[in-house]
């Protein structure tokens, strides 16, 4: 039931977010136009500057929007439950650093934005490959071991982006790589939204079709594997599906933090631990909170304000909320 409103809810403030700007459009206007094509008449009362605002500008805004939050947040809730940690986010991984790095080197040399997309998208990739050699030559591959690989080469990603931007020309180059790694959703069009929802459809839909696994892995590799599965597949499994989300999502709106953190403690507290609701009202939550945050970066100043600044200011706050009112309670109840 709660799942339900929650949908309806993120659905209503999609609606609203599409008005939302310094050309205002009423809700009801919104709503005809994208009613249009379904009904195939043209309502009164509707200019064509409003069907472009809406259809052309604002409505792959909000799209993306929606994809790179619920991304975010689907892949933090199902880290947490994999490593068994409730302050794991999807950059413990270093697959956010890796696709940085790569957005980073081609905006260093001029790249198109497709060329941008793919370089992402690939380093991200390929973060989690260097993860998987790190680990593969520890005698003993467990958890510890995958997050201190993910911790050593998120730092060497991140000295590597520091490098770029040293690097960078300071009158054009280094303002729009600060401007990406921030995040952003201002051109937001056709190609980064297929390059956003072809991999959370497809990786999202089988984290989808595993959260009875992770069930299972929060239990413990024993517990696990006492149940049936074998838990070092599976883990890599879901560490992959989420590697794929999530370099996707920062190679089309930049690194943004906080919220594959902050999103599933919400959600827990909304629905419980239980993965099977868990993993759907995160990425509700996900989706319906990254649009009040675009929302308010497109109002709150004459200039958009990025992403990340936003989330960082809001996040942190909610985060010690959250942990204030659970110090009596254990993450898991």
């Amino acid at each position: 039931m709660k799942l339900g409103w929650l949908a309806l809810l993120t659905l209503c403030c999609a609606l609203f977010s599409l008005g939302v700007g310094r050309f205002q459009v009423p809700i009801t206007h919104s709503l005809m136009i994208l009613l249009e094509p379904f009904t195939g008449q043209h309502y009164a009362g509707i200019d064509a500057v409003q069907r472009q605002v809406i259809l052309g500008v604002r409505l792959p805004r909000v799209l993306l929007a929606m994809g790179a939050g619920a991304a975010l947040a689907l892949c933090g809730a199902a880290l947490q439950g994999v490593f068994r940690n409730p302050l794991v986010d999807p950059h413990i991984i270093g697959v956010s650093s890796g696709a940085a790095f790569g957005g980073t080197l081609a905006i260093l040399l001029s790249l198109p934005l497709a060329a941008l997309l793919l370089s992402a998208f690939v380093f991200g990739m390929a973060a989690l490959l260097l993860i998987f050699t790190l680990t593969s030559a520890i005698a003993r591959r467990n958890i510890l071991s995958l997050v201190l690989a993910g911790v050593i080469l998120s730092g060497f990603f991140s000295a590597c982006v520091s490098l770029m931007q040293y690097l960078a020309d300071t009158e054009e180059k280094l303002p729009s790589i600060v401007f990406w790694l921030l995040g952003s959703f201002a051109t937001a069009d056709r190609q980064k939204l297929l390059m956003l929802f072809l991999p959370l459809l497809l990786a999202g839909g089988l984290l989808l079709a595993l959260r009875w696994r992770i069930n299972l892995l929060s239990l413990g590799d024993e517990d696990a594997g006492a149940l049936g599965i074998n838990v070092e597949r599976t883990r890599w499994l879901i560490l992959t599906l989420c590697a794929a989300i999530v370099a996707a999502q920062v190679a089309v709106s930049g690194s943004i933090g906080w919220v594959g953190l902050v999103i599933p403690h919400v959600a827990r507290r909304l629905v419980g631990p239980d993965h099977r609701r868990l993993l759907p009202a995160s990425l509700c939550l996900g989706a319906l909170y990254m649009l009040l945050i675009d929302d308010l970066a497109r109002t709150l100043s004459s200039s958009e304000i990025p992403l990340g600044i936003l989330t960082a200011l809001i996040g942190a706050p909610l985060f010690a909320l959250l942990l204030r009112r659970a110090q009596v309670r254990g993450w898991h109840d």
